[in-house]
């Protein structure tokens, strides 16, 4: 009897599993690490692994592996702290963060093709970095060199406002109703962006702006990680509390309050966050799509849909792979470094289409 029951007893995926999850998390996290000691050995300039990872650990413990002035001083020690390694730090915040909005969105709207740029983020920055560009304001002595990106911050997080009005409007917030209000916002913008360009006279501006626009790290700097850092950190301390309730949403609004929970003041607070976070984001480092797309559907192929297990995975997944993508857009074209949204396009699309024909993930559920 007890072999017939052990038989017809479903059997869980040992991935499902807390030993099994926790097990990917620690692999998930020493990948992160050597990737981010490997990753600032490729570049114009090729740089030994090891020796790579002997001057970030002399620089960050100060553990003294070889010869101290190796460690300390000369081109390669300029080229890995001062230049490449805060930009692999970006890229992975930035990768962690848009990985995080991603699977927040999908959740919150209800929608598997939602992306952090489906509020018009990405129209409204793009509207507000034209502007500062083309028309001069980036230039201004108030705001210096952060003028593009205080104005570009300050587009994505008025069209997200605008989005939310509009979706507010006439009743009850929904995840259509967002979606929709996103598409009105995101055409508005473009149209705004798109008129702005034609009459400008300015072909450096133009160029520019089309290089802005597919996103680039190569402006990463110690200076600019504290705020990105900060400002990813939080918001994914913020949301690994909140799993009960983005685990709620996949069932809908009727069956969240049967639960006890009110969608719509979460769907505000959630939209707004992931808003201010991703104007943040695409402040720092233009617009680079597909990353909060992909990311969350392949880990929930590998960890369900259970946000306590998905958010964690999907975070590490995402600094991993823009980690690596970064390097592909350095080094793949020589003496030449493409914007990182073009290499994030021609893996994600493919990806996705794969995706789409196999539909081997399930939305709502466990796979």
């Amino acid at each position: 009897m007890q072999t017939e029951a052990a038989q017809t007893e479903p059997k869980q995926s040992i991935i499902h599993t807390r030993y099994g999850f926790m097990t990917i998390i620690g692999i998930l996290l020493i990948i992160t690490i050597l990737s981010a000691g490997a990753a600032v050995s490729f570049g114009q300039v090729d740089i030994p692994v090891s020796q790579s990872y002997r001057i970030l650990l002399h620089h960050i413990t100060g553990i003294q592996i070889g010869d101290v002035q190796e460690l300390t001083s000369g081109s390669f020690v300029d080229i890995i702290w001062k230049i490449r390694f805060p930009r692999v730090l970006m890229a992975m915040f930035i990768g962690a963060g848009l990985t995080l909005c991603g699977t927040i969105m999908q959740a919150a709207v209800q929608n598997p093709l939602a992306d952090p740029y489906i509020l018009g983020i990405s129209s409204g920055a793009s509207l507000g970095a034209t502007f500062a560009i083309l028309i001069g304001f980036g230039s201004m002595g108030l705001l210096g060199q952060t003028g593009v990106a205080f104005w570009a911050f300050a587009g994505a997080v008025g069209a997200s406002l605008l989005v939310l009005i509009l979706a507010s409007a006439g009743g009850k917030m929904t995840s259509v109703k967002l979606v929709l209000a996103g598409m009105v916002i995101n055409a508005l913008c473009t149209a705004f962006a798109n008129f702005i360009v034609y009459f400008a006279n300015n072909a450096e501006g133009i160029k520019t702006v089309t290089f802005w626009t597919m996103g680039s790290l190569a402006a990463a700097s110690w200076d600019k990680l504290p705020l990105i850092s900060a400002a990813v950190a939080a918001a994914i301390f913020f949301f690994l509390i909140q799993f009960r309730v983005l685990n709620a949403m996949l069932l809908g609004d009727e069956a969240a309050v049967t639960l006890g929970i009110h969608l719509g003041v979460f769907r505000k607070a959630y939209m707004l966050i992931t808003a201010l976070i991703t104007g943040v984001m695409v402040a720092s480092c233009g617009m680079i799509g597909f990353v909060g797309l992909i990311i969350p559907h392949l880990v929930r192929g590998l960890v369900g849909s259970d946000h306590r297990r998905l958010l964690p995975a999907s975070i590490l997944f995402g600094a991993i792979f823009l980690i690596w993508t970064d390097v592909i857009a350095r080094t793949i074209v020589p003496n030449v470094e493409l914007p990182i949204g073009i290499i994030t396009a021609l893996i994600g699309a493919p990806m996705f289409m794969y995706m789409l024909i196999k539909k081997g993930y399930a939305f709502g559920g466990k796979n």
